[in-house]
Order: C-alpha cells, then structure tokens, then sequence
C-alpha cells in the first residue's frame, strides 16, 4: 500500500544521466487524478481512494457516475482506479495528486494493457520452432501433436495452442524513475511499459522493492 496514479503513455525517448549514459525512458503523462471516493474499512471492508483522472464533458457522464462525480466536485472523468492506502482520512475528496509524489530513483510498478495482436498461431505466439522447410516434410507451422492418446481422451489445460495474442493486463515490476517533471505532469519510467500509445496505464509503489 503506497502512492499511486492513474496516467496516459506517450511514448518512449531517451535521457542521459550524469554520467553520460544513454537510458532509455518511457513518458508517462501522469494526473493530475482527483480523490473522488474514499473507502474505508468500516463501510466498505478496505481502506482505499479512487482516482479519477482525463476530464470528460458532464453531457458524457450517465446519471449514476454524474452522482458519484458530483459528490467530489471536481469534475466528470472517463478513468477511475483504486488504491489501496494505510488511511483514507489523510486524503480529502476533491483533492488532487500530481507527479511531484514521485522523485527520481523510486521503485516503482506499471499496470497496463499490451498491445492486441489478434488471432496468432503457435510460432508467433508462443516461440514455436516449428518444422523444416525442405524435402518435403509437409510440416511447417503447426502446432503438432496435441492429445494424449486413449487416456486421458483430452486435452490438458494450459496447453499451448493458437488463440489471441495481447490486449491482456499486464503489470511490470520494479521499474526505475528516472525523471519527473511537475509543470508538465510528467514521469519518465527506465525501459519499457505495457501498451500502446496513448494506451492508460497505472503507477504505483514497487511491491518487490
């Protein structure tokens, strides 16, 4: 249980350390998200906040999260997480969290959706060799032998076949800040993050720090 924010990835560029070093960052436009809810463990069980985060117009928002909305008074949002916190009443409904949360150096994880690839066969999807290409052997990009005989007469589960490849969440842990800039809204994550461009993603204290 930590700090965390709801952000949009821009995309990937690099920055150079005091060293000169080259590394490879990823630009997160994270917040600012506003405290729209507070849960705490005698209403709800938990302590958490919710976060709304990226404005939308109030004609956009349907009566019940107009309601919800309402009651921070901050505004109408398309996203809303939860985080988990040690204790809620530190925080005030309406209030906002920034960048500025974070500083370079931190451990951090980054929640998100990886890119949708559709429908992938075996080689694509799960580093098949797959069969040779010559004399003829008729066997290229399949998946190959599958059952287990009369007994069990099934598939196990788990089994490595074609499917959908992407569009699952996905969380990356223990990921280095190596920049923050407040004006802008700005973080700067060493390496890569899940997702595409403009895809949303979440960041929050490392659990494995």
């Amino acid at each position: 249980m930590g700090k965390g924010l709801i952000g949009k990835k821009i995309g990937m560029t690099q920055v150079f350390w005091d060293d000169g070093a080259s590394i490879p960052v990823t630009v997160i436009e994270a917040g600012p998200c506003v405290v729209v809810q507070k849960k705490t463990e005698r209403t709800d069980g938990y302590n958490a906040i919710q976060l709304g985060f990226d404005r939308k117009k109030e004609k956009k928002a349907t009566k019940p999260l107009k309601g919800h909305f309402d009651k921070a008074g901050k505004g109408y949002f398309r996203h809303l997480r939860e985080f988990r916190v040690e204790s809620p009443d530190e925080y005030e409904l309406g209030q906002e969290l920034n960048v500025d949360m974070f500083n370079i150096g931190d451990r951090v994880d980054v929640i998100g959706t990886t890119k949708g690839r559709g429908f992938a066969g075996v080689i694509k999807r799960h580093g098949f060799h797959g069969g040779r290409a010559t004399h003829g052997s008729m066997f290229h990009r399949a998946p190959g032998s599958i059952g287990a005989s009369a007994y069990p007469s099934r598939v196990f589960k788990g089994t490595r076949l074609p499917g959908q490849m992407g569009n699952k969440r996905k969380t990356v842990q223990n990921l280095v800040v190596a920049g923050v800039r407040a004006e802008r809204n700005l973080i700067l994550i060493k390496g890569p993050v899940p997702g595409s461009r403009n895809g949303i993603v979440v960041v929050k204290d490392a659990v494995k720090s």
